[in-house]
């Protein structure tokens, strides 16, 4: 200690001590980056690039009936408790006919039924008890107008789908998956839900929400003749009721599997195209949105990451609201943003999705959130939010392997990396060094070389300056990293306040704890809180306080690989 204070006198901060705590045990892969070298990372405390638009507080899943129970009101409060901001929540089925029982990919409010003469009966006390899971937390719903209720479904017959891991994905279209089959009926219960909406909740609170249509309709969620042209129709229609009950309501989509033609034919119906309302020339969009996923894969036995791919869907969506003049600055929202398509295919039934109860998970979530604003940049375009299409899954086998970020009550590695980008505020910070990869070589070619992907995102406001540091390779190996030095300059401050968090192999990760615990299925009360205590966003030591010279606050660290550290600078004083 004595030490690290001498070396603050002198004009930085060598905090080799934080690095003391023991890392993962090398495997059989040697470290990819020298060890003898440490890598370089600059952040310059006065070179600010723009808002940190919280892009990452915007979460999404399939299951709504999991939000109201016991697992799913638990992780709701986590996620809103680790954002500065409302978080959106995105959720499909909630105009699918049903009493509310949950499974995997289905879920239903039974919005809408019809008496014996097809008058229209509409239930909202299922939808009312999920937004208000959401609303009594202060977070917003994405409401999606999906899917079609049974006695509107233009093809019923057979209703509800059966569909489990294993099974072919395409078992899970069936009646709901259909448009209606009568455009004023459903128009009507959409105006009736906004209306309900505002009459429960309030206009301003209604206004704050996104209001959306559908789901991929490119992919497997809608079946009809002419699946684009029916599309087009139904989002005329939804558009018009949607307003009609509350013109300041926002409304947008298409929320296309991917970028690509549907995607561009759809931006030019809206623009250009014939109204099926109106007759008259397009249709407003308040914002605009598609997903894209990476694409994971065995390799020798071991999964590698598709970063590459996910980066690429990114940029065709990018580029095609970049070409559209008209569509200058409108908010985008990537309603999907996830390593790969399918959160209820676990590891057993798919290998390749054994990334996600470890730091693989996590160390990719930091990498690709951070490339994402550099990604926005080089498009030009307004990106507001990306979507982690992952909450939870009741009821299920510890550590199942689901794209999730919580197992039965007990959050995973990868919900802390979205703890720290709660704790990182103001303007994002230009970063340098000797950096091997940016998002653009990433979109190349992967993360697939000699060297493993160091970087970094920091951000800074008047009191705070933070630091997310990452280790990150598409190949699932996890070694003991590489020596970094951040060096943060123009730190206008004479003493700071320094906080190192962690997420390892030993830190703030209650998958290595349930393993080191021998796997348990039915695990002890006592092993339950050990496992709650591991899952905590964790410190690698205790903070500090610094005393400043020229400006300069220089970290060093060993970071292994799969690791995320986060340096947070506070308290500055002048």
């Amino acid at each position: 200690m004595k030490q690290t204070l001498l070396m603050a006198l002198l004009g930085g901060l060598s905090l080799t001590a934080l690095s003391a705590a023991p890392g993962p045990q090398p495997t059989n892969q040697p470290a990819l980056q020298s060890q003898h070298h440490p890598v370089q990372i600059q952040v310059d405390a006065q070179a600010q690039k723009g808002p940190l638009t919280p892009i990452w507080a915007w979460f999404g899943y399939d299951e709504p009936n999991y939000t109201t129970m016991k697992d799913g009101k638990k992780l709701l409060s986590d996620i809103a408790a680790l954002s500065p901001v409302p978080v959106y929540v995105r959720v499909h089925n909630l105009m699918n006919t049903g009493d509310g029982t949950a499974a995997l990919k289905w879920g239903s409010t039974n919005m809408y039924t019809e008496d014996k003469d097809g008058k229209p009966i509409y239930n909202w006390t299922i939808v009312d008890q999920i937004f208000d899971a959401y609303v009594e937390r202060g977070m917003k719903p994405i409401a999606q107008i999906g899917f079609m209720p049974e006695a509107l479904s233009a093809k019923p017959q057979p209703y509800q789908h059966s569909w489990a891991p294993g099974k072919p994905y395409q078992e899970i279209m069936t009646g709901w998956a259909y448009p209606p089959k009568d455009y004023d009926k459903w128009a009507d219960l959409i105006s009736a839900w906004v209306s309900h909406s505002v009459e429960r909740y309030g206009r301003a609170e209604v206004e704050s929400w996104y209001w959306e249509l559908w789901n991929e309709p490119d992919g497997f969620y809608l079946i009809a003749p002419d699946v684009q042209k029916e599309f087009f129709k139904m989002y005329d229609y939804a558009y018009f009721a949607v307003k009609r009950a509350l013109p300041t309501a926002r409304m947008g989509g298409p929320h296309t599997a991917r970028g690509g033609e549907f995607f561009r034919n759809f931006i030019e119906h809206c623009l250009r195209g014939t109204n099926h309302v109106t007759g008259k020339v397009g249709t407003p969009l308040d914002f605009i949105a598609f997903h894209a996923k990476g694409a994971p894969a065995l390799v020798n036995g071991r999964v590698q990451m598709g970063m590459n791919t996910h980066f690429k869907n990114i940029s065709d969506g990018f580029a095609a609201v970049a070409e559209h003049p008209e569509l200058k600055n409108i908010p985008i929202i990537i309603g999907e943003s996830d390593p790969e398509g399918c959160a209820a295919c676990g590891m057993k039934t798919n290998p390749e999705n054994a990334y996600r109860n470890g730091t693989l998970y996590a160390s990719y979530t930091a990498a690709s959130i951070a490339r994402k604003y550099d990604l926005a940049e080089e498009f030009g375009v307004n990106l507001l939010g990306a979507v982690n299409w992952s909450f939870e899954f009741e009821d299920q086998p510890w550590f199942e392997g689901y794209r999730d970020l919580a197992t039965n009550g007990v959050n995973k590695p990868v919900l802390n990396v979205f703890k720290m980008l709660g704790m990182m505020r103001g303007n994002r910070l230009a970063v340098s060094g000797d950096l091997a990869y940016n998002a653009q070589s990433i979109r190349a070619s992967g993360v697939r070389g000699a060297k493993t992907d160091i970087n970094a995102l920091a951000a800074a406001d008047k009191s705070s300056i933070s630091v997310m540091v990452w280790n990150y390779h598409d190949d699932d190996v996890i070694n003991e990293g590489a020596p970094v030095e951040l060096k943060i300059t123009g730190v206008a401050a004479s003493s700071v306040r320094l906080s190192h968090y962690r997420i390892d192999q030993e830190h703030s990760n209650s998958y290595s704890a349930w393993k080191q615990m021998g796997s348990p299925q039915q695990p002890s009360a006592s092993q339950i809180a050990k496992l709650h205590a591991a899952s905590e966003l964790a410190q690698l030591s205790p903070a500090q306080t610094l005393a400043v010279k020229g400006g300069v606050v220089t970290v060093n660290m060993q970071l292994p690989r799969q690791g995320i550290s986060l340096i947070q600078l506070t308290e500055l004083k002048r």
